[in-house]
């Protein structure tokens, strides 16, 4: 045993790992799991991985046992992205492991590192269609970072020191290790290796200074510059390194929707999200920039709009990027850098300086008070996003705020100031319902000191909502928002503005009594229907120590403003009635 890895145990009060003693599979994957400081697997166990859980029977590890494998992934994914360490999660062969798939391509469009366990039925048994056996590295080929199928103990120390590598470094990632149960009932003397090395495998992309300089370069002389920041700076740790850099440049910070906390949404320069459901400002800013810096950002076709020649037309965009896929990929760059944005931001911000930005920011101050966001308020009808504007100001922006999706999505986007990294947890990429309620479970076991709110639609809270067994079980104290329009809002609004009012199969009103419903699994529950009301019970909500659901019963027909409909550029938003 190296001596990092035994200051390791002794720092984490791991208990003594015996190198070289013979253990089963199992018994490997709980040490390895243990070296690499795994504290936390969200999974539900099955018959190919009963060796495991065998293993993990009086273990080190806390085990969270989800009512279903979505459920264990997306609280895996949620705790993964509230701390930017990999979350873990288990599931059997069969029908457990394909329960993952979902989860699995949320986190690898999203960029979340995660460490995904499944069990598969006994190596001789492989391709006869042996119950409840899948090829589950075959069916997640393209929606992981990596897969594995592990056909020798041996290998499996190796394995999983090269999993947990490539998930958390380069561009975050899934990566699924299969273990038949053949391996995980196999003798060998335990290893674990001290270091990783993968043929082809760059994981430290350090930029070059000869692209450092040139993106140095291509902003000295901007006067209309735009930074657009994304989820890379988020994965990046790179916050603080991008409040500097705005700051010293005096250039103004339009976050996308993955990328929302990266920077203060309070700051004086921050121009909030652009896209199909972005802010005027901030879509102004991209039509009238002459400069656009992407760091860590996919210019996906949300912000783009699928028009890539009309994007930013007056603008050079610069494109800073982990990933060298991405670059070039979507529009057309004048300056790129490959590279780990932090690194790149540390090196650029002592030799930068301030833009000659101040006429641009005062124009863009202009537009943020001509055209906010904005809704008109009807008497005692509770408006859906008066409830995000009540959840912010109740926690005055600090909390954790994961979403379903939907309109509340977009409204909690909207509508949420956040200002710190990692407070905002939403799926972005895949667009998966049912992911809010379970991610928040594993954001607040991430940090039970913070207040985490799940802002859920009833359709989508109606896809795990029996997760609310693990918050009632272990008393998690999510705060789980219901923005209950009675409908799925957002294909209504679509059916609305495009299908000539021909709402097909979107009537939710044959749902469940969600405050009973809370309460039949042992969690507080309470209901508002006035702005008054939600006032009393969010207060009551925020005030118990426990878990509980409050169903804000919302005006029906409101729908998501601004927006620019799909096709469309961003000069042609649609701000609305309100």
């Amino acid at each position: 045993m190296s001596v990092e890895m035994a200051e390791m145990q002794r720092k984490n009060s791991i208990p003594p790992i015996q190198f070289g003693e013979e253990v089963t599979g199992a018994e490997t994957l709980l040490r390895c799991l243990l070296l690499e400081e795994v504290e936390y697997i969200f999974g539900y166990p099955g018959g190919a991985v009963l060796p495991i859980y065998d293993s993990l029977y009086g273990s080190y590890f806390k085990h969270i046992l989800t009512r279903h494998e979505q459920g264990a992934i997306h609280a895996a994914d949620g705790y993964a992205r509230a701390t930017g360490k990999p979350g873990v999660c288990i599931a059997t062969s069969g029908p457990g492991a394909t329960n993952l798939v979902t989860g699995i391509a949320t986190a690898q469009m999203d960029s979340v590192p995660l460490v995904c366990i499944t069990g598969n039925v006994a190596q001789s048994l492989i391709g006869t269609d042996a119950f409840q056996e899948a090829n589950i590295t075959g069916i997640t080929v393209p929606i992981t970072k990596h897969s594995y199928f592990v056909r020798d103990v041996r290998d499996l120390p190796r394995i999983v020191k090269e999993a947990f590598h490539i998930a958390t470094t380069g561009r975050p990632g899934p990566v699924l290790i299969d273990i038949p149960k053949d391996v995980a009932n196999a003798i060998a003397p335990f290893t674990y290796p001290d270091h990783v090395e993968i043929r082809g495998y760059r994981a430290e992309v350090v930029p070059e200074d000869e692209e450092v300089q040139k993106f140095i370069d291509a902003i000295k002389t901007a006067k209309r510059p735009v930074i657009m920041a994304g989820g890379g700076i988020i994965a990046a740790s790179a916050d603080k390194e991008l409040l500097a850099f705005a700051e010293k440049t005096r250039i103004p910070v339009i976050n996308t929707f993955m990328g929302l906390g990266g920077f203060p949404g309070t700051h004086e320069l921050s121009l909030g999200m652009p896209g199909m459901h972005g802010n005027f400002t901030a879509n102004q800013a991209l039509l009238n920039a002459d400069c656009v810096i992407g760091l860590g950002v996919r210019f996906d076709d949300r912000i783009t709009m699928g028009r890539t020649k009309e994007f930013a037309p007056n603008a050079r965009i610069v494109h800073v990027d982990i990933d060298p896929a991405e670059l070039g990929k979507n529009v057309s760059t004048a300056v790129t850098v490959t590279g780990d944005v932090k690194n790149t931001l540390e090196r650029a911000i002592p030799l930068v300086t301030a833009c000659e930005s101040e006429a641009w920011i005062k124009q863009l101050k202009d537009w943020q008070q001509k055209q906010p966001y904005k809704y008109k308020t009807d008497g005692d009808t509770l408006k859906p996003q008066a409830v995000i504007e009540l959840l912010y100001s109740s926690t005055d922006g600090e909390a954790i705020v994961t979403t379903d999706v939907g309109q509340h999505q977009m409204w909690t986007a909207q509508y949420y100031k956040f200002k710190n990294a990692r407070s905002f947890i939403s799926s972005g990429g895949l667009g998966t319902m049912g992911f809010g309620f379970p991610a928040a479970i594993g954001a607040q076991i991430a940090h039970p000191e913070r207040t985490t709110i799940a802002v859920v639609g009833d359709g989508g809270f109606q896809m795990t909502n029996q997760e609310l067994a693990i918050v009632s079980q272990y008393n998690i104290p999510v705060k789980v928002a219901i923005v209950n329009n009675q409908c799925l809002g957002m294909v209504r609004q679509w059916q609305e503005l495009f299908y000539d009012n021909r709402y097909s199969q979107i009537d939710l009103t044959c749902s469940p009594d969600f405050v009973k419903l809370a309460e039949a699994y042992g969690v507080k529950g309470l209901r508002a229907s006035t702005p008054q009301e939600a006032e009393a019970v969010w207060a009551e909500a925020l005030a118990h120590d426990g878990p509980v659901v409050v169903d804000f019963r919302v005006a029906q027909g409101e729908n998501v403003y601004p927006m620019v409909a799909a096709g469309d550029t961003l000069d042609q938003m649609e701000l609305g009635e309100e």
